[in-house]
């Protein structure tokens, strides 16, 4: 896959998973009945949306770690009862793909990667 397609891959799934997080803890399966502050956990995701889409590779590297956050989440809530379990698995397809795209897109636009295919 070439840089541009893993770009693209990463965005769409860091914008799903801001979406996601966003919808599941206000309307679709809150902690409480009318929604969560739990919504907040999208918050440290924001700093790296104008990064991602704009191809700056160090925030795809500390990215591919604050992904693993929300895989660890989707994980532990996957068993949990209702609408949370199928939230929490798609949390968890949605933290995996972002990370293996954003690690792959940082490897591919490596300085030692670019020399050597010049």
């Amino acid at each position: 896959m070439n840089a541009r397609a893993l770009s693209l891959l990463a965005s769409a799934s860091l914008l799903a998973l801001i979406v996601l997080c966003v919808l599941w803890e206000a309307w679709l399966a809150p902690l409480r009945p009318g929604g969560s502050w739990m919504m907040l956990k999208a918050v440290p995701l924001l700093p790296g949306v104008f990064g991602i889409l704009r191809g700056k590779r160090y925030t795809y590297q500390w990215m591919s770690m604050l992904s693993l956050l929300y895989l660890v989440e989707g994980v532990l809530r996957a068993g949990d009862a209702g609408l949370t379990g199928p939230l929490a698995i798609a949390e968890a397809v949605l933290a995996v793909v972002l990370c293996v795209s954003v690690i792959l897109y940082a490897r591919a636009t490596a300085p030692s990667r670019q020399r050597q295919q010049g």
